[in-house]
């Protein structure tokens, strides 16, 4: 007779990977929104930059937080390629742009030269965990072609030398964002 403390298979209880600090930050949200819905976008926010990606399991509790089903969430997971998933990006992700003023002024080149360097393929990560590399369609700074995104920071006219000196700098310097 199978012991009725057993669960099955599907009801393991992975654990719980949000932070009390991220359900209070979500929980937060719920004032200055109209509906739990519209706070679908910021929870992801909140989640992708502590944990640097969004698991299934956080797609799930986040649902619970906010009344919906986690078709839901992960719907909206999925519209935005700026949310991973399978594993956590890199301390600093580095988005070079492939828009038409970018790639006219050589960020397709760039890029190949950085993927080179780096020995990876964009949405791959070096293996210090310092660096992603992604393509963005458009960064909004066509002025200022060819863009690349690191961390928060924008650079502008880039050139191979100057994305050399970017990666130095990523590569050897603790705080990401001040690049």
């Amino acid at each position: 007779m199978a012991n009725e403390n057993n669960t099955s298979d599907s009801q393991v209880d992975v654990g719980r990977v949000l932070t009390d600090s991220m359900v209070r930050q979500i929980r937060d949200l719920f004032v200055r929104y109209p509906n739990r819905q519209a706070v679908t976008l910021p929870a992801l926010h909140i989640v992708h930059e502590e944990l640097r990606h969004v698991p299934l399991q956080a797609v799930v509790e986040i649902a619970e937080l906010l009344e919906l089903t986690p078709a839901d969430v992960q719907d909206a997971l999925s519209f935005y390629g700026f949310f991973k998933q399978d594993k956590p990006h890199g301390r600093t992700r580095v988005w070079v742009c492939r828009s038409i003023s970018c790639a006219l002024r050589g960020s397709e080149e760039i890029a190949q030269h950085l993927c080179d360097r780096l020995g990876m393929q964009p949405g791959e990560t070096t293996a210090d965990n310092s660096v992603t590399l992604e393509v963005a369609e458009c960064l909004g700074a066509c002025d200022f072609a060819p863009c690349f995104l690191a961390g928060s920071r924008l650079h502008r006219n880039m050139t191979r030398e100057s994305a050399d000196r970017l990666l130095d700098e990523l590569t050897t310097d603790g705080d990401r964002d001040s690049v």
